[in-house]
């Protein structure tokens, strides 16, 4: 049997088209693996939103061509696809890096992967065209991914952040009609998911046709969504401040099965630095939306994107978010140091903040927020929560699985629990995940 290997860098959206594009070649006969060694097409891909996430694509293919190398002097054919946001971006200039690549599709054309991958044996491939039927229309019919899951309801964003490549790469914002997301939703919960993660670039601008080809936003299709038999659990990700509207705010409030984790990107605390990025909202802005949402879900969960050293930075910006920080407080956070992509606005400044600056920066930014997170997790010991069970645990006998407020906990359990939601007792807070007890077992013991 033909094998294929897919490696997915970046967002919940690359995750979710990578299993979209395995789904795309188990259709045509070929089964995953997780052996690079021993695929027969490997498929790479990519994100694009911070220069070492490309660079580390270029080792990858680097390695990559040694091995087809190897395979070929034994017969055995390898061919090598580069998709997501790098190739979109790049096109052709990656076959001209590394001649070893046989296809090069953007994020809008997988669904022609296995047309691709023949006309490659003939020659070299690029396709990064934006095609006007809908990629959703030609994909087949998911594999069960387990008790969660990933579901893309919107792709593409406006906003045209100075630092961001993503509607360069993704294009204009589209949402999929509610009736196609409702249809992939009652596949997802009849195949055992118990929890549905609705994604996209910017996912609370969505705007999708309803019944009556009126545009529906993203609470209505929560409300719609919670309705399906088998969901327990809704959350979405990734949102913007400037789309969060009163409706997705009572939805946190009304709708049971819509988690209490909000992961909303802020990047910077400074105005002045936000004015340069182009993200048109303030920081009060954000902290008077923030207050309005844990007035909604007083036990709502934060997490947040941040970067540090963006063209003109100052150390008053600098302290401006870290005064932000301190005011909100996250459960969680990804921060970065602000890398030029190419194609953007900030690319073009020439007054970039130094290296050493910016590593400072960083570790100041991540010491607090570290520290914000573990206090949110020692807060958790003596709790119980109930946890959807999703996997085998690290350690023989034992589960893991998230909380409401997307926690990790890890906890004996038999495997027949998975997907199931237990309650669990946290006994102790790790480093990165919370290790528990079933209550049953506890008040046995």
């Amino acid at each position: 049997m033909k094998k294929a290997f897919v490696k997915s860098y970046g967002c919940q959206m690359n995750a979710y088209d990578a299993a979209r594009m395995a789904d795309v070649l188990g259709a045509e006969g070929f089964a995953a693996t997780d052996s690079v060694e021993e695929a027969d097409v490997v498929v790479l891909n990519t994100c694009h939103i911070r220069e070492k996430a490309a660079e580390k694509v270029y080792s990858e293919l680097g390695r990559l061509r040694v091995l087809k190398d190897e395979r070929q002097a034994r017969g055995l054919d390898t061919r090598i696809v580069v998709a997501g946001c790098v190739a979109q971006a790049e096109g052709a200039e990656i076959q001209a890096r590394q001649p070893a690549v046989d296809v090069v599709v953007g994020p809008q054309s997988y669904h022609r992967l296995p047309d691709l991958l023949a006309r490659s044996r003939e020659r070299r491939v690029v396709d990064t065209d934006f095609p006007v039927e809908d990629k959703f229309d030609h994909l087949p019919r998911r594999r069960t991914p387990g008790p969660s899951a990933f579901l893309t309801v919107q792709e593409g964003c406006d906003k045209f952040c100075a630092f961001c490549v993503v509607p360069y790469t993704r294009g204009a914002e589209v949402s999929r009609p509610v009736a196609a997301v409702l249809a992939e939703a009652e596949r997802l919960a009849d195949g055992g998911v118990r929890e549905v993660t609705l994604i996209g670039q910017n996912v609370n601008a969505y705007h999708g046709a309803g019944a009556d080809a009126a545009p529906v936003g993203l609470a209505e299709l929560v409300r719609a969504v919670a309705k399906i038999p088998g969901l327990a659990r809704i959350r979405y990700t990734t949102s913007h401040p400037n789309d969060f509207d009163d409706a997705l705010v009572r939805a946190h409030a009304e709708v049971p099965a819509l988690m209490p984790y909000l992961h909303l990107p802020v990047q910077s605390g400074s105005d002045r630095i936000l004015s340069a990025m182009n993200r048109k909202h303030t920081g009060d802005q954000y902290r008077r939306l923030i207050d309005r949402v844990r007035a909604a879900r007083p036990d709502i969960a934060l997490s947040s994107d941040f970067i540090v050293g963006f063209p003109g930075e100052t150390d008053a910006d600098f302290a401006d978010t870290l005064r932000l920080v301190r005011e909100v407080g996250f459960e969680s956070a990804f921060s970065f140091k602000y890398s030029p992509r190419p194609g953007t606005p900030a690319a073009e400044r020439e007054d970039a903040v130094p290296e050493a600056v910016m590593a400072a920066r960083l570790a100041e930014l991540q010491s607090l927020l570290d520290a914000q997170r573990h206090a949110y997790q020692r807060a958790a010991e003596g709790r119980v929560f109930e946890v959807l069970v999703e996997k085998t645990g690290r350690h023989p006998g034992q589960v893991a699985g998230k909380t409401p407020h997307l926690l990790a906990v890890q906890f004996d359990a038999d495997p027949h629990h998975i997907g199931t939601i237990v309650p669990v007792r946290i006994v102790e807070a790790g480093t990165n995940s919370l290790f528990g007890q079933m209550v049953s077992e506890a008040v046995a013991a």
